[in-house]
């Protein structure tokens, strides 16, 4: 089953049939064409993704503080109140849109005839899902206008660069991994966020390095690992996020990280107009908006300057 017919069989969001009348959707569509989105990749399915209808705004953000309980005197009320510690997530989302474009001659022409137009648009719409983590991960609004992917990163301010305006463990004097760079990494964190929700973010060949310096160092030293290493260093589990780079590992509760967006999402289509007519093409440009944030950043710790 394509990534459209997911969307078709759970919404009926996006028919190219339908494109005709200019694409736009209903929320609920608009909600799980989004919904869908997260769906295709991993980190995606356990991070927090919160629908607002205004662009900019704030989150509740509601705790409880710690050591309450207070002794009890028969009969007697001495005044003392808990509270409740209530906080904002201020979030401003930012508008993004993927154009394509698909000539009447190639509709004509190519074996899978008229499948061809569905067959685009469910590429498309797997590459929105695909480009936004990466955008949620390394978007950066101050990246050089020399970097090849200035265009695509400044877009926004991804969690890497605001987690690392908290708990850094930098190796980069060290470029190796180690064991000892995980536990500075849970030490890092407050024991209160310590609560077995914690995972290690990183890409699939950092993950398969760690695999490498464990099997190195047991054959090296004529021993063995428990199983469990492997995949749970300080017996936190791994996920492996292919949009993150390889010199970085993130630590942290992925229900800390939030994706705020907006459910005015558009998908439009036309065949009309000068443009059309004269260059015989039907035009596509999905819209929506975005913007990641994180809850709590001490309750982060992220290891950079590994050897890629």
């Amino acid at each position: 089953m394509g990534y459209t017919d997911s969307i078709i069989n759970k919404a009926g969001a996006i028919q190219t049939s339908s494109l005709s009348t200019g694409g736009l959707l209903n929320p609920e569509q608009a909600r799980k064409f989004i919904q869908q989105t997260f769906e295709s990749n991993e980190l995606g399915k356990h991070i927090r993704h919160v629908i607002r209808t205004a662009k900019t705004g704030e989150i509740d953000k509601i705790g409880i503080a710690a050591r309450l309980l207070r002794k009890k005197t028969e009969n007697t009320d001495d005044g003392y109140r808990a509270d409740v510690i209530t906080n904002k997530l201020e979030y401003a989302t930012t508008a993004v849109r993927l154009p394509w474009e698909i000539t009447e001659e190639t509709l004509r022409e190519n074996i899978e005839r008229a499948s061809f137009e569905k067959i685009v648009t469910d590429l498309m719409t797997t590459q929105i899902g695909l480009d936004s983590m990466d955008l949620y991960l390394n978007g950066d609004t101050e990246v050089s206008a020399d970097n090849a992917d200035h265009d695509f990163l400044y877009i926004n301010d991804g969690w890497i660069k605001q987690l690392k305006n908290g708990h850094v463990i930098d190796k980069s004097s060290a470029g190796t991994m180690d064991i000892g760079m995980f536990y500075e990494a849970v030490k890092a964190v407050p024991n209160k966020y310590n609560n077995g929700k914690l995972r290690w973010l990183m890409s699939p060949h950092r993950a398969q390095e760690w695999q490498k310096y464990l099997l190195e160092k047991c054959i090296n030293n004529g021993s063995t690992a428990p199983d469990s290493l492997y995949t749970m260093p300080v017996s936190i589990p791994t996920i492996q996020v292919p949009a993150l780079s390889d010199d970085t590992i993130i630590l942290t509760d992925p229900q800390n990280l939030i994706v705020v967006n907006t459910y005015d999402v558009k998908v439009r289509k036309t065949i009309e107009g000068k443009e059309a007519i004269m260059q015989d093409k039907r035009f596509y440009v999905c819209h929506f908006d975005f913007d990641p944030i994180i809850e709590e950043l001490d309750a982060t710790a992220i290891i950079t300057g590994l050897t890629a």
